[in-house]
């Protein structure tokens, strides 16, 4: 006599589950290092991938050029050839053409806010990073940035 046996054997879905965490788990990990690539590019670079070259508001950076020209403004979306630079001022020397006899040449330094000039320009720059010495952000408590704060406060009463 021929006996079969049987056997109820159940197939369990938890391999399948498990095979689907595993590559959850693998795609996971993939992105975050490619968004830590991605980072470090964008640090190491200056590209602007992903925004994380973009100023905070409110942060003054003070940009120095190769003409000895320094203006002072928002650094944004700095990348490996240029630099944005918004809300842009810059320093005027004032001297006296025929000071009064006995006085010595005195200069005066003024800030001025770029745009009231006669060619019009408007209030951003790209400026080209080759003609660029440095880059240097301003304290808040700073004479340059408490002056850029004044003006702003005589503006918006105006």
């Amino acid at each position: 006599m021929d006996k079969k046996i049987t056997a109820d054997v159940k197939i369990s879905d938890s391999g399948k589950k498990k095979g689907f965490f595993r590559w959850l788990i693998v795609l996971i990990i993939v992105l975050l290092i490619i968004l830590a690539g991605l980072f470090v590019v964008s640090k190491v670079t200056g590209w602007d991938i992903l925004g994380f070259n973009e100023n905070v508001d409110g942060e003054w950076q003070a940009v120095f050029l190769s003409n000895g020209q320094v203006y002072f403004g928002q650094a944004k979306n700095e990348n490996s050839d240029t630099v944005n630079l918004k809300d842009i001022y810059y320093l005027q020397v004032t001297k006296d053409l025929q000071p009064a006899e006995g006085n010595t040449e005195q200069n005066e330094l003024s800030l001025v806010k770029l745009g009231n000039e006669l060619h019009g320009p408007e209030d951003q720059m790209r400026i080209n990073r080759a003609h660029i010495l440095f880059i240097e952000d301003l304290k808040p408590e700073g004479k340059v940035v408490r002056a850029i704060q004044k003006y702003k406060e005589n503006e918006v009463v105006e």
